[in-house]
């Protein structure tokens, strides 16, 4: 940890530092938590993980407008819908976004483990496991924190989501974790930012095409995501990256 994190900590030896930043970002905007882990890191250190999905756009605008430089991890998986590719590209343009980078899974890993492409189907949990939390692990191994865009009301295990909280080795910052769904709905009116192209059909929440779905009026945004199944997030958030 660099010497200025370590200035923004001042009573590490009671509490983590996870936990000294959280309490001192508490009340703070997305655009100072942003702030802040670049102040401990500096940019180097820092990446923005996004999927580029329903919500994404909110997080990416406020980052943009503190630094576009910061590293923006996307995990192309594989299964992503072509409107979602598409509408990476009209954000990074839109947005100046300056170091967008694709993470993918390792093809070997794919051929061994999924060789038929339904480990979707048959182990959901594997096939987020190979896709997705083993290549964002790899490509966060140089930084020392992350910033990803988790709320407190999309409830289930994100409904307690602190603004910084240890993950392994490094800080994960959750700038969104006290906004309301009107926030977010306010940032994309005000900086007229486009919506993903999937909303229209249907879809507040969009991952993988084989674990995605419509939502029906009345549902949770993210009942759509792994549908009939217990199965509610993909793992990044729920192992620690290495």
């Amino acid at each position: 940890m660099s010497k200025t994190a370590q200035a923004l900590i001042p009573d590490a030896a009671d509490t983590s530092p996870a936990q000294e930043l959280d309490h001192a970002l508490r009340a703070a905007s997305p655009a100072e938590v942003i702030e802040a882990a670049l102040r401990a890191f500096g940019r180097g250190q820092v990446a923005l993980v996004s999927s580029f999905g329903t919500e994404s756009a909110a997080l990416l605008k406020v980052m943009a407008d503190v630094d576009p430089a910061i590293t923006v991890f996307f995990l192309d998986t594989g299964w992503l819908f072509e409107e979602t590719l598409a509408y990476r590209d009209v954000l990074i343009a839109r947005l100046g976004l300056r170091d967008v980078r694709s993470v993918e899974p390792v093809e070997e890993t794919l051929l061994r483990e999924d060789p038929n492409r339904d480990l979707w189907f048959a182990d959901p949990d594997a096939c987020c496991r190979i896709r997705k939390v083993e290549p964002l692990a790899r490509a966060l191994e140089p930084f020392s924190a992350w910033i990803n865009g988790r709320k407190r009301f999309q409830g289930g295990a994100r409904a307690q989501i602190p603004v910084v909280e240890d993950d392994g080795p490094r800080l994960k910052f959750n700038p969104f974790a006290n906004v309301s769904r009107e926030e977010i709905e306010a940032i994309y009116g005000s900086a007229r930012l486009p919506p993903h192209p999937l909303v229209a059909s249907g879809y507040l929440s969009v991952g993988c095409m084989p674990c995605s779905s419509r939502t029906a009026p009345g549902e949770d945004a993210r009942a759509g995501r792994w549908r009939g199944r217990t199965k509610t997030e993909c793992g990044i958030h729920a192992t620690k990256t290495a």
